[in-house]
């Protein structure tokens, strides 16, 4: 059995993460409540969070009081010690948005691109130095630019989106090539899952799945509080190409039967037409969905569409067993705010009556910039696991079983 070693860099390491996740995602708090959440001891507290003040990382931001004593200090992870960008880089647009370490909106960049990898990579980096010059922020404090985009994305950032052609293209390696901030490329689905976790309607949940419905249909699968599920190759998490109809309806990814074909967007809006007897647009799915007077012929079609989402939702719940389904996406908020009760029952119908019964099918609370805020998110994630920017390396320490192990309980 391999012997597992660790240093004391390791362990300071560990305990700053501590310290600054719990500032990060509980907001102001004085050393005396972070010694409690952290497990850690009072002098290690005091310690590192002088270590961050110094560094600007962390600052303090006023005082509250405590039981007959002294005033205590509150903390806060430092707004402006870093920014950071997220983009949503969606089939026809690019939304690219530069934020705080508070998560504050500064600046906002809008662009539209042709589907081409390398005319919208460099779209994406148009929008990054967009958003950079309105904040009025240099480069060099971006901490990282997180990129969300269609399709299965593995490590290294390349791309494979099969309904839109994209096959295996490098776009981390494109983007990195233009500039010098950080670059983390991600599934849109897992980005926008995220937010929702962390700002959210799936706050607080520890096994939860965000699905995101827009043209294309997605779903982030969240572990235990703390991590996605990706699979062997991070290809985990494409519902939307799951069979809902042996031999179907042909779907963009050029199989048979799949949800997507029968709940992306695009589809709906197809079926849309042909039921009221209009032409098709983007517009019209979102047009009728805010009706009030809904035609006989265009509630069948989203009494239908509700079921299809359903079936799909019962699947999710008897495969993870999630305590909370979020829905979300363009489509899927605004389809779901008008249809939740009819999408419920067709789970129910769906699914085991159990499983069912510990599934909470809510909708997303944040807007349509889920995407990009949840891509911004991924330098946070960053940040917080190494608590802090890289440090050089210190003496290795042996690590036996026996020791107390560094680090305090995820939040």
């Amino acid at each position: 059995m391999d012997t597992r070693r660790t240093t004391v860099r390791d362990v300071r390491r560990a305990n700053r993460s501590s310290l600054l996740t719990d500032l990060f995602h509980g907001g102001l708090q004085s050393r005396q409540q972070l010694a409690t959440s952290t497990a850690l001891s009072q002098a290690s507290v005091s310690n590192l969070i002088g270590e961050m003040i110094e560094e600007g990382l962390v600052q303090e931001a006023g005082l509250v009081g405590s039981d007959g004593g002294r005033p205590r200090v509150l903390l806060r992870v430092n707004p402006g010690f870093r920014y950071v960008v997220g983009a949503d880089v969606g089939e026809t647009r690019v939304l690219v948005e530069l934020y705080d370490l508070e998560m504050s909106r500064l600046a906002v960049a809008r662009l539209e691109h042709d589907d081409h990898p390398e005319r919208v990579a460099g779209r994406v980096l148009t929008g990054l130095d967009q958003v950079i010059e309105q904040a009025g922020v240099a480069a060099a404090d971006v901490l990282g630019f997180g990129v969300g985009v269609p399709g299965v994305v593995d490590a290294d950032g390349v791309v494979d989106a099969q309904p839109t052609g994209w096959d295996t293209v490098p776009l981390g390696a494109m983007l990195r090539a233009g500039t010098d901030v950080p670059i983390f490329v991600e599934n849109g689905a897992k980005t926008h899952g995220q937010a929702e976790m962390w700002f959210g309607a799936g706050r607080g949940a520890r096994h939860a799945v965000i699905v995101m419905i827009g043209t294309g249909v997605g779903a982030a699968v969240v572990m235990d509080g703390r991590s996605y599920y990706r699979g062997a190759n991070s290809n985990a998490g494409e519902w939307g190409h799951t069979t809902l109809i042996y031999d179907g309806d042909e779907c963009r990814c050029g199989a048979r039967g799949c949800l997507e074909a029968y709940v992306g967007a695009e589809r709906i809006g197809r079926r849309l037409a042909g039921a009221v007897g209009e032409a098709y647009e983007e517009t019209l799915l979102p047009r009728y969905l805010k009706r009030d007077d809904l035609p006989d012929a265009a509630l069948e079609v989203f009494e239908q569409t509700a079921g299809y989402l359903g079936a799909g939702l019962g699947d999710l719940i008897n495969l993870f067993s999630p305590e909370r389904i979020v829905l979300g996406g363009d489509t899927g908020s605004i389809f779901g705010a008008r249809f939740l009760p009819e999408i419920r029952q067709a789970a129910a119908r769906h699914a085991l009556r159990r499983p069912y019964a510990q599934t909470s099918i809510t909708l997303c609370e944040l807007g349509t910039d889920a995407v990009a805020m949840g891509a911004a998110t991924l330098p946070i994630a960053q940040l917080l696991a190494e608590g802090g920017l890289a440090e050089p390396p210190e003496p290795v320490l042996a690590f036996t079983p026996r020791q107390r192990r560094p680090g305090a309980r995820a939040r």
